[in-house]
């Protein structure tokens, strides 16, 4: 995590091309800031039409575009050494490590991969995801003596800044609706009866909330990732009030689907294999099922003969409109 007032871009490697973790924007980094920050919001699609045969307009679906972040820095080599020749090597050293990190080309090479870019402004730590993009060095006669202006630019996947830290539940089956022959039925209590093995101990929880309840303590909606592990059939996920999501499969023992929610990944697998094919018709798209802020409760359903050891976990970051 970066210290305040700091930023760091990290990516992992892909092939023989690197990754990078590079920490900027305070005089311990050698690459501080010369001017805030920069947040700007791309131009935003409307979708306005004239009204035939009348005057104004009517309102459509707009479309939000993604934040860019734009940074303008000095890449400082003065304090490396105490003669010119060595201050204007370091500045260029330090400029050549700075230029890769930017370069991105690990991510380049691949469709739909990101960037973290994450930071700490105000004691609140959060991370944008997306790619670097302009990168300009502004030579100068300062570059001599070890010191040169720097433009950047990161383009972000969306307009949301996420929280650092990631949250997770688990929520055992053994607490949703078992269904009846036929559908779904009443909340069972645990122990479970009528013959069906006892369930494993639960986790601890905060007293008087039950596992599946989560908490997004921003205030935009968030992107969970759910992963179901078997063995269980025909799983149901369903975020109480809001949406349900069914699943066409049977899971064994030791076998899980991941349910990735986030709109620049988007995918349903079960291993290397995509299952998205086996949501059941009516479930919401995968950039429906979002978290809305506040108190919100998860169940895991089924069909079929319950296993007290089925269960999943929700991940999320708590969403912010800014930093």
């Amino acid at each position: 995590m970066p210290a305040e007032g700091e930023w760091r871009l990290w990516y992992p490697s892909y092939r023989w091309h690197p990754g990078a973790d590079f920490t900027f924007g305070t005089f311990r980094t050698g690459c501080y800031l010369t001017k805030p920050y920069e947040m700007t919001l791309g131009s935003r699609d409307n979708g306005d039409m004239v009204l035939p045969r009348g005057d104004g307009i009517r309102f459509g679906r707009d479309y939000r575009a993604s934040n860019t972040i734009t940074f303008e820095m000095a890449v400082d080599g003065v304090g490396a050494s105490s003669t010119q020749h060595g201050r204007h090597a370091a500045g260029l050293s330090r400029l050549s490590a700075f230029a890769r990190a930017w370069d991105a080309e690990s991510l380049r090479v691949r469709y739909g991969h990101s960037a973290v870019l994450s930071t700490t402004q105000g004691g609140r730590q959060r991370r944008f995801y997306g790619r670097p993009r302009k990168w300009a060095a502004v030579g100068s006669q300062l570059t001599r003596q070890g010191l040169t202006p720097v433009v950047a630019e990161f383009a972000c996947v969306d307009d949301t800044a996420y929280d650092d830290v990631e949250q997770m539940e688990r929520v055992p089956l053994i607490w949703a609706s078992i269904p009846k022959p036929g559908g779904f039925g009443p909340r069972l209590s645990s122990p479970i009866g009528g013959g069906f093995p006892s369930p494993p101990p639960l986790p601890p929880v905060t007293p008087g909330e039950p596992p599946g309840v989560v908490y997004n303590g921003g205030n935009k909606a968030a992107w969970p990732y759910i992963t179901i592990y078997g063995p269980i059939t025909n799983p149901a996920v369903v975020l109480k009030g809001w949406w349900t999501a069914h699943f066409d499969l049977t899971l064994k023992r030791g076998e899980k689907i991941a349910v990735e929610t986030r709109p620049w990944i988007s995918t349903v697998t079960r291993g290397s294999a995509s299952v998205a094919g086996l949501m059941r018709r009516g479930s919401p798209r995968l950039d429906e099922m979002v978290l809305p802020p506040g108190r919100q409760t998860f169940e895991l359903k089924c069909t079929g003969l319950p296993d007290p050891s089925a269960y999943m976990t929700i991940q999320w970051r708590n969403a912010f409109a800014h930093i």
